[in-house]
C-alpha cells in the first residue's frame, strides 16, 4: 500500500487567518449581525461554513444563508482582485517537495471549497504535488472521517499507511475517527495541548520536527 500524508490547508499549509477573519466580519455586517471576535473566528477555521456559522451565531440561524453568501462572494472578490493573502508557512514548500520526491503520496483535506483550494495551491505552484484533494464541497464537515476515507481510496492507501497533519482539534478528531495517525502543528489556530488531548501522536514546532514525525510515523524500521 502507498504511504499517504494528508495536510489540512488553512493554519497548516498556509496562513489564511487575516483573509478569513476580515471576510467573515464583512459578511456578518452585511447580514446586520455583530461580527464575532477574531479569536473566535480563528477557533472555527477548518469547519465547513454551515457548521462554523452554527457555532458563531447560533441565535441567528435565519440569517446564516445571508452570511454564507456574502462570505463566499467576499472571498471571490478578493481572489479576482488579486488581494487574497494566503502565504505558505516558511519551509512548507520545501517539505512538500522532499516528500513528493521520496515517492510519498500527498493529499489535502480542508474546509475550503474546491475552487478556493485549487486556486490557493496553483498560486503557490504546488497543485501537481497532490494526488487527492478533499473539500467541504463534497463531504460532511470535519471531524467526520469522509474526507480521509476518500483520500485513502484515491491514493491507494490504508489507515496503517496514512498520517493526517493539521492544526486544529477538528483535524485530529477526523483522523481518530478514520483510525489514522494524526500529527499536530504548533503554528496554527489551536493550542498544542488541545491537539494532544484530541489524540495527536505529537505536535511539531517547526518543519524539521514535522518531517521527522511524519517519517517516524510511517517509515518501516
Amino acid at each position: 500500500m502507498n504511504r499517504l500524508v494528508v495536510f489540512d490547508c488553512d493554519g497548516t499549509l498556509v496562513d489564511g487567518q487575516a483573509a478569513i477573519c476580515e471576510t467573515m466580519e464583512e459578511a456578518f455586517v452585511a447580514a446586520n449581525l455583530p461580527p464575532p471576535e477574531r479569536n473566535t473566528v480563528r477557533r472555527i477555521v477548518g469547519l465547513s461554513l454551515p457548521q462554523a456559522l452554527r457555532l458563531l451565531a447560533p441565535e441567528a440561524q435565519d440569517r446564516h444563508e445571508t452570511v454564507l453568501e456574502h462570505y463566499k462572494s467576499g472571498f471571490r472578490d478578493r481572489r479576482t482582485r488579486g488581494i487574497l493573502e494566503e502565504p505558505l508557512y516558511d519551509g512548507m514548500a520545501a517539505l512538500i517537495e522532499r516528500l513528493a520526491g521520496a515517492g510519498w503520496q500527498l493529499g489535502v483535506a480542508t474546509g475550503k471549497s474546491d475552487r478556493g483550494l485549487v486556486s490557493c495551491l496553483e498560486r503557490h505552484g504546488l497543485l501537481d504535488r497532490f494526488v487527492t484533494l478533499q473539500t467541504a464541497d463534497r463531504h460532511p464537515s470535519k471531524p467526520h472521517p469522509a474526507m480521509l476515507e476518500q483520500a485513502m481510496t484515491d491514493a491507494g492507501a490504508v489507515p496503517e499507511t496514512t498520517v493526517m497533519v493539521g492544526d486544529t482539534t477538528f483535524d485530529i478528531e477526523m483522523a481518530v475517527a478514520a483510525d489514522v495517525k494524526a500529527i499536530g502543528v504548533a503554528w496554527g489556530y489551536h493550542e498544542p495541548a488541545e491537539l494532544l488531548d484530541a489524540g495527536a501522536i505529537g505536535v511539531a514546532g517547526n518543519m524539521a520536527e514535522l518531517e521527522t514525525m511524519i517519517r517516524d510515523a510511517l517509515e518501516p524500521r
